[in-house]
């Protein structure tokens, strides 16, 4: 089966804010509520700002069958945490804190990643194939603008850390949320691209 991927943006010019709110609850995730309200009350609205940019994942019949937010983020990391090679790469894109193992690094970031398990869907597309999209299309940004390390942030699920790391995603921090110890932390994980 093969998928491609559209820009919402060019969802809302060819169809409108009502009818895409339409095609957009057409989307189901049971296992993650928090990408369904993503999709349902922000993507558009941050699409539209460019805080974002949510790309719908398609069947040639048009079916939704997941989909995927980029954004690009600063974010600190502790480099001494990786290999010498690991860290030469990290230091290329990075601003280094002097007097502290940390840097900031500005890199694109898989912001949402949703799966589509309505039961109408024909032909569901894997997890792994959905990922490889969004790295995909973080490789053409940064032919155009430069880079080579990509990051997400997921719960600390079992089962997310393993489908991450399988896609050779390494964990490099832990992000929680409101600042508020008690929330539920984020796992940070990066991967370097070729």
């Amino acid at each position: 089966m093969s998928y491609s991927d559209v820009n919402l943006l060019d969802i809302l010019k060819g169809y409108g804010e009502e009818e895409t709110k339409k095609y957009l609850m057409t989307f189901s995730c049971p296992l993650n509520i928090d990408i369904e309200n993503f999709l349902y009350k922000r993507a558009i609205e941050f699409t539209k700002q460019r805080i974002s940019i949510t790309y719908l994942v398609v069947t040639d019949k048009n079916q939704l069958v997941g989909f995927y937010t980029l954004a690009n983020k600063s974010v600190s990391i502790d480099y001494t945490q990786f290999s010498k090679t690991q860290q030469r790469k990290i230091l290329k894109y990075a601003q280094k804190d002097f007097g502290s193992n940390y840097c900031q690094i500005s890199m694109p970031l898989i912001a949402q990643l949703g799966k589509n398990f309505n039961p109408n869907i024909k032909t569901p597309i894997e997890g792994s194939v959905l990922l490889d999209m969004a790295v995909s299309k973080v490789q053409e940004a940064q032919m155009i603008i430069g880079g080579r390390i990509v990051y997400l942030e997921c719960d600390g699920a079992p089962y997310l850390s393993k489908f991450y790391a399988s896609s050779n995603f390494q964990l490099f921090g832990i992000r929680h949320e409101d600042k508020n110890e008690e929330d539920s932390p984020l796992q940070q994980m990066l991967k370097f691209l070729k």
